[in-house]
């Protein structure tokens, strides 16, 4: 991935979340600036770091990437390239992304409800994209903020670009570009519908940051209602067919009371 940034001469932030620093060969590029954040900051707020040293640099836009982010030069340039052509032909255009292919399922992931708005053959308009193959307009970035640190993670992306367009920004996504991407550990079918499974600690963030976005103005009425609906389905799954059952019943337990309070940030 790195080399892949590299070969199209693109500065690059490593923001490392772990407690063990990179060493050696793993930092040889010569663009590269390392950010080690050992007490692990949360995705909002390395993203938010990553995103404010390239603008020190003097960085107009951002792509943002995961550590499992599969890409080419090829796909690097036709991205770019989309991104271009939404800035010459539209106003207000927040952040780009691709359009992403889900590895387990190995199928293009859509919106099930707000299906997207076709613009031409190469832009669609969306209510959201994730941070994977994101890029952000700099300018965009200054008007509507920075990332939610206090979510920590989950539903960063996406209340981001709520926010942009609670304020009259484009979130838009790449026709003709593809993205695999890996969500999570593994998908199960049951009673006939999809689920993801992550690891149990994630149920916490998920349950707990449903109920704090639910309380945003900003956040569509759909996504408030699916979620919290969904909450004593989600937690029977987890409890009774994932496996660490228990375990996961109690992060569900615990993101539901700090939800409730209002609680925010990393889980101590």
């Amino acid at each position: 991935m790195l080399s892949a940034l590299e070969s199209l001469h693109i500065p690059v932030i490593l923001v490392d979340n772990t407690p063990v620093p990179l060493t050696g060969a793993q930092l040889e590029l010569t663009e590269k600036t390392y950010l080690h954040c050992p007490a692990n900051v949360g995705i909002a707020e390395a993203q938010n770091q990553g995103i404010d040293k390239l603008i020190e640099q003097g960085a107009e836009a951002v792509l943002i990437l995961d550590q499992d982010s599969q890409l080419t030069t090829e796909f690097l340039q036709a991205l770019l390239d989309s991104y271009y052509y939404a800035l010459e032909t539209m106003d207000r255009v927040a952040c780009l992304g691709p359009q992403i292919v889900c590895e387990f399922m190995d199928k293009t992931v859509q919106a099930k409800i707000h299906k997207p708005n076709t613009i031409c053959d190469q832009l669609q308009s969306v209510r959201q994209i994730i941070a994977s193959g994101m890029i952000i307009n700099v300018e965009a970035y200054h008007r509507v903020g920075k990332k939610d640190s206090l979510l920590f993670i989950d539903g960063v992306d996406h209340e981001w670009c709520w926010r942009a367009r609670s304020q009259g920004f484009h979130v838009l996504q790449a026709c003709n570009v593809k993205m695999k991407h890996r969500q999570g550990d593994g998908r199960h079918r049951i009673l006939g519908l999809n689920f993801k499974r992550g690891a149990p600690v994630r149920l916490y963030y998920q349950v707990r940051n449903v109920l704090i976005l639910s309380r945003r103005r900003h956040v569509p009425l759909y996504w408030k209602c699916r979620n919290l609906l969904a909450l004593p389905v989600r937690w029977l799954v987890n409890r009774w067919w994932f496996p660490d059952g228990k375990l996961r019943g109690h992060f569900v337990l615990r993101g539901l009371i700090d939800g409730l309070k209002g609680k925010s940030g990393k889980l101590e």
